[in-house]
């Protein structure tokens, strides 16, 4: 049995995917892996996603720069969500321009915006 196997796909053929910053521990991103893409994210030894929308290949920094560079893959007790501790390269992983995509914090009954974007995503793509 390969060590996809034992990943536990959704109906869609896809694993949760979360990018943890590997010097500081803060969640960057969220998004979604096939099972090609998670076999290449090990391959390159860098974050591949699997784009919904395009329904194909994502590997992120492709069009930005901001490649994630992996340093540990781990899967949950569920097998259903995988966490990569990566490195971030030109510190943003945000499509806003902003270092990680949770940059919203729930406030008095409001979502408050507490990150600064760093780069005008313009500017980026």
């Amino acid at each position: 049995m390969s060590w996809l196997d034992e990943v536990k796909w959704n109906e869609d053929g896809l694993v949760a995917a979360i990018a943890q910053d590997v010097h500081t521990g803060r969640v960057l991103m969220f998004a979604w892996m096939n099972r090609e893409s998670l076999a290449l994210t090990v391959q390159e030894q860098r974050a591949i996603y699997f784009s919904r929308s395009r329904q194909q290949l994502w590997r992120k920094g492709e069009s930005s720069g901001h490649v994630q560079t992996l340093h540990e893959l781990r899967l949950d007790c569920d097998g259903d969500v995988v966490i990569m501790q990566v490195e971030q390269l030109g510190g943003i992983a945000c499509h806003t321009g902003r270092q990680s995509c949770f940059y919203r914090v729930f406030e008095d009954g409001d979502w408050r915006t507490v990150d600064a974007v760093l780069k005008d995503p313009k500017d980026i793509y």
